[in-house]
């Protein structure tokens, strides 16, 4: 068992995870890859992921999926709305693209996260056992694939894409945190300074691992030379398999020059919304660069090292989505022009590959935040903190699509209909995930974790 190897030999995560001496806590490479080889019914064999879009600062579900035309000015969305392709089911007036496929989407009308607190409660809280949701999975499953070492928790922030970007905000709640569970178990963060990042140090003369086309330029002519050699011929397949984990496939799942340059393009975000059309009188001007800049190619990454293996992907661009209209946040109409169109952009190209590529029953797609938004807009333009509604849209593993689950009020500020609360979209996510049925058969886990991982209602 992972952990219980962790434990008895008492070492700690960076002597673990010391990837360039093909060493991980005592164990060789080739040696934990055949332990975790041999405990292949701790490994999920639906092989599905999670891409979970975090919109941090609380989106509002009026100007999004909920614009509550027929209610007075000062409660519907200050943006219109659209119709969408589902008859009678609209959207605000900034997603065009995801009205026209609304035909693929989940959307929850009826759901609320608890309390208006800003934090990252659906990721990472008390409900999660303080732990990213993906090192839930990641405890059940192993933490890497045995195929290519690809992790299977992964958090993507703008750095991962932009090395220049904002560093992630964690005044309201680490998304890397795993808890009790223990640091093996915490997300990767590409480009982000992660400590799992800084113990992969390969034993090459390189810089970090953030200058990805350097690093896999030199991979490549090692591999080379090694093959030329005849040296991989002589080592087993456990040992070839050691060598291809840190040479092979993982490097590649992070490079997105890999791509088409249409590909590329129909992801890309930038060219929406320029820097300087955004007002510089908002503390949050630079995250609202960041976003712009970066959304298209988070996105593209994660369904990358989705199709890697990788099993759950945190994604968040920074605290934007808070639009008090006070001295850091613009108010919903402002603020929905510089963060609509990139999230409608985005998201709508990776609905469309997921679905060209036949990963729609694969790859499930979370969109949410911490909270709502208030059904009066304030006196500033701006909508406050509100704990009662939260938008929630949802794409992909098999759920049901075209669909409307829940209702709100008519001021669109609390469920009209039953409820649906974290509970309900952690078990979506981990029906998606896991075989419930054999998770509740594992006596190497612990108990509270088989609790939250088997008895969460689902959406529908």
């Amino acid at each position: 068992m992972w952990l219980s190897l962790c434990e008895q030999t008492h070492v700690g995560r960076r002597e673990f995870l010391r990837v360039g001496g093909l060493a991980l806590g005592g164990l060789s490479l080739p040696q934990l890859l055949a332990v975790q080889s041999a405990l292949g019914d701790k490994l999920d064999s639906q092989k599905r992921s999670v891409i979970f879009v975090f919109l941090h600062g609380g989106p509002t579900q009026f100007e999004t999926f909920d614009p509550k035309m027929e209610a007075p000015p000062e409660i519907r969305s200050a943006t219109g709305e659209i119709a969408t392709s589902v008859p009678g089911l609209t959207f605000g007036s900034t997603f065009p693209r995801l009205a026209a496929m609304a035909d693929r989407l989940l959307v929850v009308r009826s759901f609320r996260t608890g309390d208006g607190n800003h934090d990252i409660k659906p990721v990472v809280g008390v409900k999660t056992l303080q732990a990213n949701l993906g090192s839930l999975y990641a405890r059940v499953v192993g933490t890497h694939r045995p195929s290519n070492g690809m992790p299977v928790n992964c958090a993507l922030f703008p750095r991962a894409v932009d090395p220049d970007a904002q560093p992630p905000v964690t005044n309201f709640g680490r998304f890397d945190s795993s808890g009790s569970l223990g640091a093996a178990y915490a997300p990767f963060v590409p480009g982000g300074g992660g400590e799992l990042q800084a113990d992969m140090e390969l034993r090459l003369p390189r810089s970090r691992l953030e200058d990805r086309r350097g690093l896999l330029a030199r991979l490549d002519r090692l591999r080379r030379s090694f093959e030329a050699s005849g040296w991989l011929e002589s080592l087993d397949q456990l040992q070839q398999q050691a060598f291809q984990t840190v040479v092979g496939g993982v490097a590649e799942a992070f490079d997105l020059s890999r791509e088409s340059p249409q590909t590329l393009a129909r992801y890309d975000t930038a060219p929406l919304v320029a820097p300087q059309a955004i007002s510089r009188r908002w503390n949050n001007y630079k995250y609202y660069v960041d976003n712009a800049q970066t959304l298209g190619k988070l996105l593209l990454l994660a369904r990358r090292l989705c199709e890697a293996g990788c099993g759950f992907v945190t994604v968040t661009t920074g605290f934007v989505w808070d639009m008090h209209a006070d001295q850091n946040n613009a108010g919903v109409e402002e603020g929905m022009q510089y963060m609509g169109p990139p999230l409608d952009h985005a998201l709508s190209a990776l609905i469309e590959d997921i679905h060209a590529r036949g990963l729609q029953e694969r790859i499930l797609v979370v969109v949410t935040g911490e909270m709502g938004r208030t059904p009066r807009i304030n006196n500033r333009g701006g909508r406050d903190h509100w704990g009662g509604l939260a938008p929630l849209l949802l794409a992909g593993g098999g759920l049901p699509c075209g669909a409307v689950v829940g209702q709100s009020s008519e001021d669109g500020g609390r469920p009209a209909s039953e409820p649906r609360e974290l509970e309900h979209l952690m078990g979506t996510i981990f029906h998606h995930l896991l075989d419930i049925g054999q998770v509740r058969l594992r006596d190497d886990l612990p108990r509270e974790l088989v609790r939250v991982l088997t008895e969460c209602p689902t959406l529908c």
